[in-house]
């Protein structure tokens, strides 16, 4: 756990930070928007006069003591990137939030595995189960061919050149897309005020994603697509209902897919249950198809969605489904026999599916199956040890998976160790332990499959960032980035240290380097660096303006909640959820765009 802010110097710094003030975006930011609760939050200018003693921490957050963000009115909600012209296109997908615990599922029945959906009935011939040794490994028939496991990041944006990092897709290093700009000082080149809602009410606005010509963000009931450079309009897709959870990953052709309500809230009905699924292209900015997802004549209310190559597969306690990104055509889905149901789904390079198995109050099994996304039929499949009742996929390839082992974490993260399997045989490579008070990466296993973030894999390592610790100058906090080798399970010995004040965090691979974000201290703006993943040596590729308005709006959307996407040299962060505002004069935002000056 993060301890509460150390009191600042005594003397306040000038109103518009060090260095020269940059001018505020049109129309000024005005009071930054309150983040979202137990977020991270970089110490803010000290009032006149100082701070005295340090405060308590509010609620149960890390880090910096934060004003959370009000409970969704329906279900919770957290995505990422890929490749178009020399841009790739990135996604976010789910929000962060306090843990909340799935309805109980339907009892479970006999029966098993995935069928087709409608006529089509897989037929699975002669399948020879292989027992391994090593970690209830189980190899079925595969048809996948070479074994990526481990040469490249995984959990990028699911096309056919689809080699992004986790976190975020994309490529950095000798490789990578990401160049260091003239200048690096940045400018706001755009801010999306948040949507409005009624009082008393708050709504979802999971989602965002980048290609190379647009910007694209969910807002209140609808998505909307930006110019990437000025902000401007470029379409609108408009919703009967509020986005629910949304995939981070985009294929090439510019397409992603989002759940979302079939109506809006009410007071007398807050939630009409995340019962649609649908595909966007955000190329031409419209909706392709929408679907649901029927247990009986009942439509199913839907946890997590996400797409691997052409396949956009969505997952609940009640029963998923998958469709063919395009057409919507139905692809497979999980037989409503089973005695084990999928949990969720997690896409990119690979499609993973997290399968539970057993009667409801047992202790229940966890199998991680690596599927084919075309026919469901699965490829290779990690039994985890009974009792692990959640598990999140922070990477489909390699196959990493992060889950909080008998509730040991003990501070929200949902990670208290991370497993890295081979994806092409199910076989367990190493049990990495990550204790919660030592390390700051969070994810949300519960309902939400790849819901993690601070972290990225890449180059056959895990790259995560240590809890904030005492600095070396006074009143400084700081953290570092250190690396596990994904073969050995030890740090390799390599660490990336955020500078007195500043706190750093991962947010993607680009190529072989580690593209991070740096949380700034309360005179200064945050910095987006690459991390040169052989050498370590930091490049700093974007620092924001220092201005306290700018700041302010800056340091209400941060890694732990907020959305943060990065390419082309431009930074961009939205918020998952949207609020009145509590003052008249308040001005919030959905979305803040940087850019190299």
């Amino acid at each position: 756990m993060s301890q509460p802010p150390p009191p600042p110097p005594p003397n306040e710094p000038p109103k518009d930070g060090f260095g020269a003030p940059q001018d505020p975006p049109p129309g000024g930011f005005g009071a930054p928007q309150a983040p979202p609760p137990g977020g991270f939050g970089a110490p803010q200018a000290p009032p006149p006069g100082g701070f005295g003693a340090p405060q308590p921490p509010q609620g149960p957050g890390y880090g910096y003591p934060q004003t959370p963000p009000p409970p969704p009115p329906s279900q919770p909600g957290y995505g990422y990137p890929g490749q178009q012209s020399a841009q790739p296109p990135y996604g976010y997908g789910y929000p962060q939030q306090p843990p909340t615990y799935p309805m109980q599922p339907q009892a479970p029945q006999r029966g098993g595995g995935r069928g087709m959906s409608g006529p089509a009935v897989i037929i699975v011939a002669a399948v020879v189960a292989v027992a391994l040794i090593i970690g209830g490994g189980v190899l079925y028939a595969t048809s996948s061919g070479k074994d990526d496991g481990g040469n490249n990041s995984s959990g990028g944006t699911g096309g056919k050149k689809d080699k992004g990092g986790t976190g975020g897709g994309g490529t950095t290093g000798s490789n990578g897309a990401e160049k260091v700009p003239a200048d690096t000082s940045s400018k706001v080149l755009f801010q999306v005020p948040a949507p409005s809602v009624a009082a008393g009410s708050s709504v979802t606005t999971v989602g965002s994603w980048l290609t190379g010509k647009v910007y694209a963000k969910s807002g209140n009931a609808e998505v909307d697509g930006y110019d990437p450079d000025s902000g401007a309009k470029l379409w609108t897709i408009k919703l009967p209902g509020p986005v629910c959870s949304a995939s981070r990953h985009v294929t090439d052709a510019g397409r992603t897919a989002i759940v979302y309500e079939p109506a809006m809230p009410t007071k007398s009905q807050p939630s009409h249950g995340c019962s649609e699924v649908a595909a966007l292209d955000l190329a031409a900015g419209k909706e392709l198809w929408a679907k649901s997802v029927k247990s009986g004549d009942q439509k199913i209310s839907l946890d997590n969605v996400t797409v691997s190559g052409d396949t956009v597969a969505t997952g609940s306690t009640s029963g998923g489904a998958a469709f063919d990104i395009s057409t919507g055509k139905a692809l497979w889905s999980p037989k409503p026999t089973d005695s084990c149901y999928d949990a969720g789904y997690a896409g990119g390079d690979k499609l993973v599916a997290v399968r539970k198995c057993g009667a409801y109050g047992s202790a229940r099994q966890l199998h991680i199956q690596t599927i084919d996304p075309k026919s469901g039929k699965v490829i290779s499949e990690y039994k985890m040890s009974p009792g692990i009742e959640y598990a999140s996929v922070v990477s489909t390839n390699p196959l990493v998976v992060a889950a909080d082992v008998g509730d040991s974490a003990g501070d929200g993260s949902g990670i208290s160790d991370f497993f890295s399997i081979d994806n092409r045989t199910g076989r367990l490579r190493i049990r990495i332990s990550a204790p919660g008070k030592t390390y700051a990466a969070k994810c949300d296993g519960i309902s939400k499959t790849e819901a993690c973030t601070m972290l990225a894999v890449g180059n056959d390592k895990l790259y995560i960032p240590t809890e904030e610790h005492d600095g070396t100058g006074q009143y400084s906090q700081t953290n570092e980035i250190v690396a596990f080798d994904l073969g050995t399970g030890k740090q390799t010995g390599q660490r990336a240290n955020a500078g007195d004040g500043y706190t750093i965090s991962p947010l993607r691979m680009d190529g072989t380097s580690i593209l991070a974000y740096k949380r700034p201290p309360y005179d200064k703006g945050g910095q987006i660096v690459s991390i040169d993943g052989t050498t370590f040596k930091e490049t700093k590729l974007l620092e924001n303006p220092a201005t306290r308005s700018v700041r302010d709006a800056e340091t209400s959307m941060l890694p732990d909640y907020a959305e943060i996407l990065y390419g082309g040299g431009r930074l961009y962060m939205s918020a998952v959820y949207a609020h009145k505002p509590t003052g008249a004069d308040d001005k919030e935002y959905l979305a803040i765009a940087f850019g190299a000056r």
